[in-house]
């Protein structure tokens, strides 16, 4: 999986500002990030790379931000996939004579040829000696060849090599990954033993480049979330829910003071996050945000310090104001952003910062001064402040529901806390007064009269959403929107649909407006059209990625249904560029993790000519060749809630430090007794979900157990 950041022109120091959520599979061992330069005409150059180890991510649960080295690409560093080998020691009685290594499979091999696939031949080097065997035009061959080699004596300084290449006519070969054994560790083995193994990197080479192509800065943190089934969080689930009940009745919630008073300051926004999610999942988030302003107000002698610190409280309303309003958010700013990209006009105040060729000053008629460019640049954000304003006035009829009633909420407690006139207006609306939006810099005068104007407005607008009248209530996550509406995405794609029919040779795929709702994927030719046709989403079993070889394009995601009859059927998409790939493939994904009979292979290639293209298989019925990736999907921030996920996470963020914390707060507390119920029953819950995750990975580590690479650790 892979996703491509936006594309910084003209420098040499750019800045990118993004951010990627990304499920990766639990086998990965290295995240790349590859630099190139874009090229219009022809094909991008590679800059440079920086690739972190799984290692090292692990060893930082806090995350790496960090500058790293750009380094060369290597391609004989740039392997991946799986061969499956069975290594037999032969002889007379004890003494082993011969040693047998059969090459079976490969899977998910590297794509060296422009084709899309790669032609790899394996090589089992032993004392000296080496015998190949090559398969044309796969990424996932089948040899079923056996290689024998006289046994060395001493066994221990013998290393047996499989290593497997690139096959080019014309050109030198391509490494495409190598696994060693010592003959020490394969003596210490019963008579035959079999596996799947990593196939590894060749040794580095050291370049002259080295520290000298730059450097990239990184934020990366990699976080565990093997989410158990629901029944596994219902308990901790309804222990929260009951906490937050309870405070209805009018006693104080003690699980949440718990985890307000022992989450640490590193991790409080994620908790908040989570809870926030799992609350808004539960219906619930009116009655947890309301505990937590009276918690907060509990705490505050001041009112201009409320929502100033780093409590719950704040985190929360921070993080409810993002999950709820950004809908809101993207309506109300949209069209003014998108202008702001179409106009790309220069703007600087700033005397000291006016860049006069950057503002294309330099005209064949007239020479701008930087008086000039000054005075355009006031003139358009002032035009830009306008618009938004504008917008921002009659955004009041669409923000959500919810919001308006947690400003409600909010500020009657604060009216009932602090009641007294001085203080009615906490923080004078935002700090909205007149002294203190008063420029610090002087080149900000001039758009003083403007901000200045807007503060009467932005008042009323505040007041509106305050007092404004309570409709019939509605279904929460319909009325915010949280899982998109009925549309969750859109857009024109090329498909080809194929049942019993072959491939074409010429270019099978037509335009067609996707639209992807709650229950149906359809397809018309016309965006509007009545007549179209559609795939019920529980019906689909597989949504994978397809060779490149197979239509000449890199991005093309197949989907694989299953009809009422039983029959299956496939259809492909090819999408304009990479990211929207991803997009797609992870809005499908998303929409159908709930599935059942998914299927747990796939073939990455297509049937024509009477066999696969990806493992040569004849039958157009024979089992896929490499496994589906449900779970490999990138993160939006229009996703629908997943509880499970949020309880799983406030699991690990608070299965080790915070429940030491919590015993401790508990036995040294005053008021240990009223909270030594709820502590209790938290305590059972979390170790019960601790035994759950150790009989999950115990089994995954059963699943995957490799004696070879256990023994060589």
């Amino acid at each position: 999986l892979f996703s491509v950041t936006a594309t910084i022109w003209k420098t040499l120091s750019p800045f990118w500002g993004e951010e990627y959520n990304v499920h990766v599979p639990p086998s990965f061992h290295t995240v790349s990030l590859h630099v190139m330069d874009e090229d219009s005409l022809s094909r991008d150059d590679v800059i440079g790379k920086v690739s972190i180890r799984k290692e090292a991510l692990t060893a930082k649960p806090q995350g790496l931000d960090c500058w790293m080295n750009l380094t060369e690409i290597d391609p004989d560093e740039e392997v991946q996939g799986e061969i499956h080998l069975q290594i037999s020691l032969l002889g007379d009685g004890k003494v082993p004579r011969r040693l047998r290594c059969r090459v079976l499979e490969a899977r998910d091999l590297a794509k060296k040829d422009r084709n899309g696939a790669s032609d790899p031949f394996v090589r089992v080097r032993y004392n000296g000696k080496s015998q190949e065997s090559v398969v044309k035009k796969s990424c996932y061959p089948r040899w079923n060849e056996s290689f024998e080699f006289e046994l060395d004596d001493p066994l221990a300084d013998s290393l047996l090599t499989v290593e497997v290449w690139d096959w080019d006519l014309v050109s030198k070969n391509d490494f495409l990954g190598k696994v060693s054994f010592t003959m020490g560790v394969l003596t210490s083995l019963a008579q035959q033993e079999e596996g799947w193994f990593h196939l590894g990197p060749d040794e580095p080479k050291h370049s002259q480049d080295e520290g000298t192509l730059g450097s990239l800065r990184l934020q990366l943190r990699l976080r565990d979330e093997t989410v158990l089934p629901s029944s596994h969080y219902k308990p901790l689930t309804e222990l929260l829910s009951q906490s937050v009940g309870t405070h209805l009745n009018g006693n104080w919630p003690d699980l949440i003071m718990l985890i307000d008073e022992t989450t640490t300051s590193e991790n409080r926004q994620e908790v908040a996050n989570n809870l926030v999610k799992l609350f808004l999942g539960q219906g619930l988030i009116k009655e947890f945000l309301d505990m937590l302003f009276k918690l907060e107000l509990e705490k505050t002698t001041e009112p201009n310090t409320l929502f100033r610190s780093n409590s719950l409280a704040s985190k929360s309303m921070e993080s409810f104001l993002k999950v709820a309003g950004m809908q809101y958010l993207h309506r109300l700013l949209g069209p003014t952003i998108n202008r702001i990209f179409e106009d790309k006009k220069y703007v600087e105040l700033d005397p000291n910062k006016v860049e006069l060729k950057e503002a294309g000053c330099a005209g064949l008629h007239r020479v701008q001064t930087e008086a000039d460019v000054i005075q355009q640049s006031s003139a358009l954000l002032q035009s830009y402040l306008s618009e938004l304003m504008a917008a921002l006035l009659q955004s009041a009829l669409y923000c959500p529901l919810l919001l308006c009633q947690a400003f409600q909420q909010l500020y009657r407690q604060v009216q009932a806390r602090f009641p007294e006139p001085e203080y009615r207006a906490v923080q004078t609306v935002g700090n909205l007064d007149t002294l203190v939006c008063c420029s610090k810099e002087p080149w900000m005068v001039p758009l003083q009269p403007a901000i200045q104007q807007g503060i009467s407005q932005l008042k009323d607008f505040i007041t509106r959403l305050v007092f404004c009248q309570e409709s019939e209530d509605l279904d929460l996550q319909t009325r915010m929107s949280l899982r998109c509406g009925s549309m969750e995405k859109e857009g024109f794609l090329f498909l080809h649909k194929t049942k019993d029919k072959c491939i074409p040779m010429t270019s099978p795929f037509k335009k067609y407006y996707v639209t992807l709702s709650k229950d149906l994927l359809s397809y018309s030719r016309a965006q509007h059209s009545k007549k179209s046709s559609f795939i019920s989403l529980p019906k689909i079993r597989a949504v994978e990625k397809v060779e490149e070889k197979c239509f000449g394009s890199a991005n093309v995601m197949q989907i694989i249904s299953s009809e009422d009859s039983g029959q299956q059927e496939t259809l492909y998409l090819d999408c304009k560029s990479v990211n929207e790939l991803n997009q797609w493939l992870s809005a499908l994904r998303k929409a159908c993790s709930h599935n059942a009979n998914t299927m747990s292979c796939y073939h990455p290639g297509i049937y024509k000519a009477e066999r696969w293209s990806c493992c040569h298989q004849k039958e157009k019925t024979d089992p896929g060749c490499d496994k589906t990736r449900h779970g490999v999907t990138l993160q939006e921030w229009y996703d629908p809630l997943d509880p499970d996920l949020e309880a799983q996470l406030i699991y690990r963020k608070n299965s080790l430090t915070f429940l030491s914390r919590l015993i401790l707060e508990a036995v040294f507390s005053v008021t240990c007794e009223k909270k030594a119920d709820v502590l209790t029953s938290l305590f059972r819950i979390l170790q019960d979900l601790r035994d759950a995750h150790a009989a999950v990975e115990a089994k995954e580590r059963l699943k995957y157990r490799n004696v070879f690479l256990e023994l060589q650790t």
